[in-house]
């Protein structure tokens, strides 16, 4: 996957596309990967980075919701089960099986879970991941020791499913580029053409090279998540808002406050959100806040009442109460909920997706979770296929295996989550045994996949590597601003880059760095 390449595949493009997908998150990607992989002539345009916004920054959950079942939104958990189920048969490098313990310290919570979570288990069906059962006071604490044990009644034992949400989302833009698309990072769609009143192409620039393009396509496609209100106003000024955005916020901890392979899910906190305390890569994932907010921005903050909030809770429920100077990094993300009407609290509003096509053929398509983009895009595509006047060819994502794909596999190997690609990068080390290092003592990462994500997954700056393509920078925020010069060495190697630009992306991604550091 090279960006040259895909700039030359909208230069050299003969004719009209036959969709531009606009937005390179989740929803974005999963209709890119739908059309592109159904064989129509298929173009993503992303302003920033893939998933720089919201996708980058979940819960990294794929999972059908279980306050949604408390809720009485079957068919919501049901579709989500479903999608769960088959994301980890298409990326099973990718998404894994995760235990969650719910503790229950009220009498009626213990019937209550047990039995909701047999339903859970059963609107699974053939997909499902295990059978959830109740726990005594001694099996909970055998499952999570450091787990709070004054009034402790016992638990239910359910399971979801866990991934690394970034990851999928370079592989879905490198499934994307398999099945003959063009997705394209760093180029914002500043306008539309029209023909008469309706659409036909977008105008973009490239944010690199400041060249504009004018991009015709028999299709638009608006999947710019928090973005969508902007997008719709760009081509309709008078266009009502749709979105209701709401901040999500995670703190990362070291993993002896949660030893072992069990998350802890608690089902109702204070604003009405579910707390999760998640392994992963070592550490732990402690959130998520529901704060509505008014501000849009691809670097959204925590703020200081979330960041409290959380270590308020979890110290609730863990026998070793977390500070501020034990996280690690902590990171926001704004959700694309769709208004619910002036009053609202957040954590009521439906998190089901929203598709609209407006009177000018722009077909929106916009809320939804990671574990349902598929259905998303499904729905998507099939919508579009009328605006722009294609046949049907009927979609393939149901069983579609998705870049990297590999069933067996060593988890601890620290490359796994590249899934075959993991091969190549061994390769890299092979020709050149530098390169097998690790770029921080305190990660697993090594210089090899700085070298990889500019060769092959368009990385194009020190926080692409960072953010993105690893996690350093969600995973230990200080340790990442410490490796920031040497992977600017590495790309500027590749990309033939000056000294300037090292000192420049190394300013620059410290700067950024900061907002994720508590002390």
């Amino acid at each position: 996957m090279n960006r040259r390449a895909m700039l030359q595949s909208i230069e050299q493009h003969d004719g009209p596309w036959d969709f531009i997908v606009i937005g390179g998150g989740a929803t974005g990607l999963g209709v890119g990967v739908d059309a592109a992989s159904r064989g129509y002539r298929t173009v993503l345009l992303e302003q920033h980075d893939f998933s720089k916004g919201t996708s980058s920054r979940s819960t990294k959950l794929v999972h059908g919701g279980v306050r949604y079942l408390r809720q009485g939104n079957i068919s919501l958990v049901l579709e989500a089960l479903h999608e769960r189920g088959l994301l980890m048969q298409n990326a099973p490098h990718l998404v894994s099986h995760q235990a969650f313990v719910v503790p229950n310290y009220v009498w009626w919570d213990g019937p209550f879970y047990g039995a909701g979570m047999k339903v859970y288990d059963l609107l699974a069906g053939r997909l499902g991941l295990g059978p959830s059962r109740r726990l005594s006071k001694g099996e909970t604490l055998q499952h999570i020791p450091t787990l709070e044990s004054r009034e402790l009644r016992g638990g239910v034992i359910y399971f979801d499913g866990q991934f690394d949400d970034a990851r999928l989302a370079i592989h879905l833009a490198q499934t994307m580029v398999e099945h003959g698309g063009a997705p394209i990072n760093y180029i914002q769609v500043t306008g539309f053409i029209k023909s008469g009143e309706m659409i036909d192409g977008v105008i973009a620039r490239d944010m690199e090279s400041g060249k504009e393009y004018q991009i015709n396509g028999r299709v638009v496609v608006n999947a710019t998540g928090v973005f969508t209100d902007a997008l719709l106003q760009l081509e309709n000024p008078r266009a009502p808002r749709i979105i209701s955005p709401s901040q999500g916020v995670h703190l990362i901890l070291d993993k002896d406050f949660l030893p072992g392979e069990n998350a802890v899910m608690v089902p109702q906190t204070a604003d009405g959100r579910v707390l999760f305390a998640v392994p992963w890569h070592d550490k732990v994932v402690v959130g998520t806040t529901d704060t509505p907010v008014s501000e849009i921005s691809l670097e959204p903050r925590a703020l200081d009442e979330e960041i409290k909030f959380i270590l308020d809770h979890a110290a609730l429920y863990l026998t070793k109460d977390p500070t501020r100077q034990d996280v690690k990094s902590v990171f926001a993300g704004l959700r694309p909920l769709v208004r619910a009407g002036e009053g609202k609290s957040t954590a009521a509003i439906s998190r089901d997706h929203y598709l609209v096509v407006s009177e000018s053929g722009l077909v929106t398509i916009t809320g939804g979770k990671w574990t349902t983009y598929r259905k998303m895009a499904e729905e998507t595509v099939n919508h579009a296929l009328l605006v722009a006047g294609l046949d049907d060819r009927g979609c393939l994502t149901k069983n579609l295996r998705i870049h990297g794909w590999l069933k067996n596999f060593d988890r601890e190997d620290p490359l796994h989550y590249h899934g075959t690609d993991s091969v190549y990068i061994k390769k890299i080390v092979k020709a050149d045994p530098e390169l097998g290092r690790k770029l921080h003592e305190s990660l697993p990462y090594i210089k090899a996949e700085v070298v990889w994500a500019v060769r092959e997954e368009m990385a194009r700056t020190v926080e692409d590597v960072l953010a993105r393509r690893t996690r350093a920078l969600f995973l230990d925020a200080r340790a990442s601003i410490e490796m920031a010069p040497e992977v600017a060495r590495l790309m500027a190697q590749e990309l033939s880059y000056d000294d300037a630009w090292c000192a420049s992306q190394v300013n620059a991604y410290g700067n950024l760095a900061k907002g994720y550091l508590l002390v």
